[in-house]
């Protein structure tokens, strides 16, 4: 057991270009750990100020997007510097470079499970062929890493379920958290009024990127049942596929039909802009059929905003049903039920204004006490004590 001088992080997405909780994950938690470790980070695209890029140019442009990941990992890794004594990559896309990395030069390779390719089996629509290498580049980095960060209690159940040839006392649990004064309660409406949000009623509002495991479908049935007083918003964007852009615009067509009022936000909205929405509403979504943690429930929840949440995965390691917000038990077989019900629970906290401020005042309390970037970092580093 030692006390690491260097690291390096390993990710496909830094800032400015972040599409996920992934890459919120990944910068959050590299400004917490500079005060405690030098940290040299690498990622896909140009070079940053403070990140080293790779870009997609290791193989032609006729080459499978997949394998154009694989040769951009195979770059990251021989760049990898001598000094680091442990790699940490996340995702599938940055797996193999750590996995590389850490045999090149002799170091332990730490990585983050933020989901799971067997539980994602739609993805095999964004990414065709390349699902079966973004399998096997996971599998393979699992039956390997010398640490594995799972970001909840669920999503180690899955890492173990998903991958039985990983020993249990590699497996870490370290959850997700939220910088509680970048996301705070926002008492201008500036922003998102200049966007076409009516804040002079209550309204719920989901965000996210649109990919099926977000359950916009779900959400958008559902708010068809909302009574006319309440708003509906919808910011989604960066979608799959246009097959699946098409089919939500389908349904959203639907929906404003018989609420024509009913706004989307269709591009990604900058974070001050998602601090307004999230402030103003009576309260955040999330139908998620798959969610190893859910970020934007944290982020909601620093906000001081009631939450309503499907029940799976680490979801309900965050919320706190009854207490931050309400939970809606998912099934697959029966997505009508789902939908009527977080109608019902959106309705009920959006009509009583009670309620929903005693949701977001317990939903910021917990936000700040159990999942500050601090002690996250101050966890991880210490796994890293255990490995060098």
């Amino acid at each position: 057991m030692g006390t690491p001088k260097s690291i390096t992080m390993l990710t496909r997405e830094w800032p400015p270009d972040i599409y996920g909780g992934a890459g919120v994950h990944v910068s959050s938690l590299v400004s917490a750990l500079r005060p405690l470790v030098a940290v040299d980070v690498h990622c896909f695209g140009a070079n940053r100020s403070d990140a080293t890029g790779h870009g997609s140019n290791q193989l032609s442009g006729s080459a499978d997007p997949a394998l154009q990941v694989l040769g951009i990992d195979v770059a990251m890794a021989a760049a990898v510097q001598s000094r680091a004594e442990l790699v940490h990559s996340h995702t599938w896309y940055a797996n193999l470079a750590g996995q590389i990395a850490g045999l090149r030069l002799g170091v332990p390779h730490v990585l983050t499970a933020h989901s799971l390719e067997p539980r994602r089996p739609w993805k095999a629509e964004q990414l065709g062929s390349g699902y079966a290498i973004s399998c096997w580049v996971e599998r393979n980095a699992y039956a390997n890493a010398d640490a594995i960060v799972a970001v909840s209690g669920n999503m180690k159940a899955d890492v173990l379920d998903c991958y039985p040839m990983v020993d249990e006392a590699r497996v870490h649990v370290i959850h997700n958290g939220i910088d509680s004064t970048l996301f705070a309660p926002d008492s201008e409406t500036n922003l998102i009024e200049a966007l076409g949000v009516n804040t002079a009623r209550p309204y719920v509002v989901a965000v996210g990127r649109i990919t099926r495991q977000k359950g916009f479908e779900h959400f958008i049935r559902a708010a068809a049942q909302l009574p006319p007083e309440v708003g509906i918003v919808m910011c989604a964007s960066s979608p799959d596929t246009p097959q699946i852009r098409d089919a939500i615009a389908q349904q959203w067509a639907i929906l404003q039909e018989s609420r024509p009022d009913a706004l989307w936000l269709s591009e990604h909205v900058a974070q001050p802009v998602l601090r307004q929405l999230l402030s103003h509403a009576a309260a955040f979504i999330c139908p998620s059929i798959y969610e190893p943690l859910g970020i934007v429930n944290l982020e909601a929840m620093a906000c001081g905003t009631a939450v309503v949440a499907s029940d799976v995965g680490g979801i309900p390691e965050v919320v706190a049903d009854g207490v931050t917000g309400d939970l809606v038990h998912y099934d697959a077989n029966d997505a009508e039920f789902f939908e009527h019900q977080l109608a019902l629970a959106m309705t009920r906290i959006a009509t009583n204004s009670e309620l929903a401020k005693t949701y977001g005042d317990a939903g910021r309390t917990r936000a700040i006490s159990e999942f500050s970037w601090q002690s996250i970092a101050a966890r991880t580093f210490s796994l890293y004590e255990s490995l060098v």
